[in-house]
């Protein structure tokens, strides 16, 4: 980091994790659970980033900000807390750190829920991302996929280039991409100048920019108007900029990296980090409790006080469908 260069950390904490009912809630969605060795996805991004930038700002909801206010409280002396009146999905989240911040401040966007191991790795790759962004770039991190995977989105590249953006893809196209060696998973990572992503999303999306920037001017101590929050077209940062601009350079990460997003990447994040599952990969989350599996391979038993889910771990992605039939129905189990 070049002396006097302000970098900024930007935390987005709107997801819920639907995909991990029922451990994860609209009350505490899963960046705010403490069971990865005691602390929460979001305080391990707080410290991950603490070295790197020298600002902090967070972007989440009236349902979740007083989670994150708790755990900054004891660690955070100071930091930028915008509150969204209601979700606008992420070009409006980012456009509100952008119109926070001084022209020139170089933003460093991750979400505040995911795993990163080999931090030299990763401060290696994010001052590579620096560096490109001080250039003008907006840049976005690609991670080498290990395994064909559907749940992730992908980025097809060329050296720092890219060259197209893939949504998730079905089994056989995971497996195509793994072979073809010039496909990176999309982390939702970026890096990049205030200015430069206003001025991007001006030209593609001028609606959410003009709307946005309203909302932004009439905030109250970082808390947004909702009247004026639902004139935002609700667009992700992927449509709105990096799949338009022409200006995204793709940093490789050959870190470590899990969004942890199903039961499946929980269940191997758990068992690397010292957890136990019986002689067929059964595993239990969430309960001392003693249970046993009988006739049952690769399944995971989930136990909150007033749920349990139990599933084969490959089915990890249809847990949504579980979650979406009870917001359906008004259940009070989210």
């Amino acid at each position: 980091m070049k002396q006097n260069q302000s970098i900024t950390h930007v935390i987005l904490t709107g997801g819920v994790g639907s995909r991990l009912w029922p451990l994860s809630r609209k009350s505490r969605p899963k960046q705010y659970l403490d069971i990865f060795n005691g602390k929460s996805l979001f305080e391990i991004t707080c410290e991950r980033n603490r070295n790197i930038a020298n600002k902090l700002i967070v972007v989440g909801n009236r349902d979740n900000c007083h989670l994150s206010k708790m755990i900054l409280e004891n660690s955070v002396t100071q930091y930028i807390d915008i509150v969204e009146a209601t979700p606008r999905n992420t070009a409006a989240a980012i456009a509100f750190a952008a119109f926070a911040s001084q022209a020139d401040d170089i933003l460093m966007v991750t979400p505040s829920d995911h795993i990163i191991n080999d931090e030299a790795i990763y401060k290696e790759a994010v001052n590579n991302a620096i560096s490109k962004a001080e250039l003008g770039n907006i840049v976005t991190f690609g991670i080498k996929p290990s395994k064909p995977e559907t749940g992730y989105g992908y980025i097809e590249f060329d050296g720092d280039n890219v060259l197209a953006f893939h949504e998730k893809p079905t089994m056989d196209k995971a497996v195509e991409f793994l072979q073809k060696n010039n496909f990176y998973w999309n982390s939702g990572m970026f890096c990049f100048k205030a200015s430069v992503f206003l001025e991007e999303l001006e030209k593609f999306e001028p609606e959410v920019y003009k709307q946005s920037k309203l909302a932004w001017e009439t905030n109250e101590k970082g808390l947004l108007n909702l009247e004026l929050s639902m004139k935002i077209p609700s667009i992700s940062v992927d449509y709105a900029v990096m799949e338009r601009s022409k200006k995204i350079k793709v940093v490789p990460s050959l870190f470590e990296w899990s969004d942890l997003g199903s039961f499946e990447s929980v269940y191997d994040y758990l068992l690397k980090t010292g957890n136990q599952s019986d002689e067929f990969g059964n595993l239990v989350i969430g309960t001392e409790i003693h249970t046993s599996f009988i006739g049952l391979k690769n399944c995971i038993f989930v136990h909150t006080s007033d749920a349990f889910l139990i599933l084969q771990k490959e089915k990890s992605q249809v847990v949504k469908k579980i979650y979406q039939q009870l917001e359906t129905i008004g259940s009070n189990l989210l």
